[in-house]
């Protein structure tokens, strides 16, 4: 490991950038899969259509393609635009880590648009009639029914989407972000021993999918606890 030793602080920052986009990318990603799940639930054909259109197509390319047509497509397409107000302007781009972040979160949020409109179906019709029957309204039903009864049987997969998210993340190196496997390239010219230096990468990678199984299972504990107080 005495390779590593000159590498450490890198390797931490560049966990970090990872921990930074992880975030990020699952903040969007259930924006998305909210979004798509409202509009395959919705009762308009148009919404229902663009929503089975983004699944289809988001869930047949790879990961790695999406991110390098948002990232080359967003920057030929800005630069495009901003030549029209001034043609002395070469090139313009979304930095990598928004094109990423972008790019990774619209992938997974099409698994999580079908994982959320199962869980939204899965609703209990009967915990529906009974907070109408308590005089709430829609709004008030939907936040304070439908949200968490929907959240606790979405959690299982839920927690599949983000370990995908936190492994997506390393592909965002393709496009020059900072992050751990870029360091690890770095790493390996200058050392000559790409084994030792990825090795690390794997396990900065398994540390974070730990954390993230176990959280989720205490998630998963605390939303079912009154299932376990009824037993």
């Amino acid at each position: 490991m005495e390779a590593v030793a000159g590498w450490w602080d890198d390797y931490f920052w560049g966990a970090v950038v990872v921990f930074k986009v992880f975030v990020a990318s699952l903040s969007l990603m259930v924006v998305f899969g909210l979004i798509g799940a409202a509009a395959k639930l919705s009762g308009s054909r148009l919404a229902q259509r663009v929503a089975g259109a983004y699944t289809v197509v988001f869930r047949g390319t790879p990961e790695i393609l999406v991110i390098l047509l948002l990232y080359y497509g967003s920057a030929v397409t800005l630069t495009a635009i901003a030549q029209l107000f001034n043609p002395d302007i070469r090139f313009l781009d979304i930095p990598p880590f928004w094109a990423g972040t972008i790019a990774i979160s619209l992938v997974v949020g099409s698994y999580a648009t079908e994982t959320f409109r199962g869980a939204f179906l899965g609703v209990s019709p009967g915990s529906i009639e009974a907070a109408r029957a308590l005089g709430m309204s829609n709004l008030q039903t939907f936040f304070y029914v439908r949200i968490p009864e929907m959240w606790r049987l979405a959690l299982p997969p839920f927690g599949n989407h983000a370990l995908s998210l936190v492994k997506d993340t390393a592909l965002i190196s393709i496009i020059g972000l900072n992050e751990t496997l870029f360091v690890a390239k770095q790493a390996t010219a200058t050392t000559g021993k790409p084994f030792t230096m990825f090795i690390v990468v794997g396990a900065i990678y398994l540390a974070f999918s730990t954390l993230i199984t176990l959280s989720i299972m205490g998630l998963e504990k605390y939303a079912n606890r009154h299932l376990e107080q009824a037993r």
